[in-house]
């Protein structure tokens, strides 16, 4: 079983990972759509879904650890 450190520590890992390429996809995806967005712009709505996807990474680790507690023993 995760402390809730190490969720924390797992959860962030796994979304700064994703950063680079969420980032990468959306300086590519964002001119094919027809959208001009500056750089300045692609990392702030990329920073916004970095919290969001630690937040809740975060938040179903805790659940499932809390869920399931019982039945790993």
């Amino acid at each position: 079983m995760q402390t809730k450190k190490q969720s924390m520590i797992e959860v962030i890992t796994n979304t700064v990972v994703g950063l680079a390429f969420s980032f990468a996809i959306q300086v590519m995806i964002y001119p094919i759509l027809g959208m001009n967005v500056s750089i300045n712009q692609n990392l702030l709505i990329t920073l916004m879904f970095f919290i969001a996807s630690i937040l809740r990474g975060y938040i179903l680790r805790r659940l499932f650890t809390k869920l399931f507690k019982n039945k790993l023993k």
